[in-house]
């Protein structure tokens, strides 16, 4: 089957310049993501996890096209992107939608609920009646679990679960082919975590839609995600299926992050053993030689240094990026 989305090598790098420099002095160069390949499928959903400036949004940003990629390909339907016209870019904005991590920050405060999530149907479908809107924005409110009298309103007042709500809806009223939803939940109280989380997976099935779903909560990516890949400054790690991964990880890195989830129940988490990181995320302006994340791993070796791994295939479509990986199981939410 042809992939929906096919990310070949993307690089994504900025321009840092220090402040005070000369302006003919060379700008440093920000390494946020390097050489990151994966394949959706239609219907299918990836999870991506890392630290806080392991390059996640970064790949979603390049992928909406409100970044531009230093390196590499981006195929949307065997199209890659860099070759579009106006034309094509317009069709591929309407294919491909975002939700974003603050859900209030992310809708205009001056537009009423209804104008907020008819904006873009009006914008990519001129031709469509007042009527017409009204009808398929209130569906759609009804869908996402807002009442369609509520249209009039302003998003001060509504709850942040609301609001993401409205942005489900906004994202979804030109019936995309993939949603990338970046840490959609991360800024929600757990109860209303859980119902966006299931509002999502319901929408996902009756609507067959692709997801990327981006998330520092492991059991979350667990529960909605098909494959998981997990990112380390910039570079994968690791990828394999969704449960595969969180119950056997090879990689130290994917082992460590998953430890780090607790276990809802006070003897089991007390009697677990953690595999602690030591240090800090290094800097992107300088990342280490060779793998990235040697200057906190418990099994790197001198060779770490010389060279930078590549991703294996150890079996069964799970890629290790890690000469020396060894399955653990580790005890993750839900057993």
């Amino acid at each position: 089957m042809e992939p929906l989305l096919s990310v070949r090598n993307l690089s994504v790098t900025f321009d840092i310049r220090r402040p005070g420099s000369w302006p003919w002095t060379p700008p440093r160069k920000l390494h946020a993501v390097s050489e990151v390949s994966f394949d959706i499928q239609p219907g299918e959903c990836l999870g991506i996890v890392g630290e806080s400036g392991s390059g996640k949004s970064t790949i979603a940003r390049a992928i909406v096209g409100t970044l531009p990629s230093s390196g590499g390909n981006i195929f949307f339907e065997g199209h890659d992107l860099a070759n579009m016209d106006t034309r094509e870019r317009r069709v591929h904005r309407r294919d491909v939608q975002m939700i974003f991590q603050d859900p209030l920050a992310a809708l205009n405060p001056r537009m009423t609920v209804g104008e907020i999530i008819a904006e873009p149907l009006i914008t990519h479908e001129p031709g469509t009646s007042r009527k017409d809107v009204k009808k398929r924005v209130g569906e759609l409110m009804e869908r996402v679990g807002l009442l369609p009298n509520l249209i009039n309103r302003y998003p001060h007042e509504f709850s942040g679960g609301q609001c993401q709500r409205i942005g489900i809806a906004r994202a979804l009223i030109l019936k995309p082919k993939l949603l990338i939803c970046d840490e959609p939940v991360s800024a929600l109280d757990v109860s209303v975590q859980a119902q966006v989380i299931n509002l999502l997976m319901e929408l996902r099935r009756d609507m067959n839609l692709s997801m990327i779903f981006i998330a520092h909560d492991l059991s979350v990516v667990k529960h909605i995600s098909d494959r998981t890949l997990v990112l380390y400054l910039g570079r994968v790690m690791e990828t394999a299926e969704s449960h595969k991964l969180t119950t056997l990880p090879e990689h130290p890195y994917s082992q460590a992050l998953i430890a780090s989830v607790p276990i809802p129940d006070p003897v089991l988490e007390r009697a677990r053993v953690r595999p602690i990181l030591e240090g800090e995320l290094p800097s992107p302006l300088a990342p280490p030689s060779g793998c990235v994340f040697r200057t906190r791993c418990p099994k790197a070796q001198a060779s770490c240094a010389q060279a930078r791994p590549m991703l294996e295939d150890i079996g069964g479509n799970h890629l290790v990026a890690c000469p020396f990986h060894e399955a653990e199981h580790v005890l993750a939410v839900g057993e």
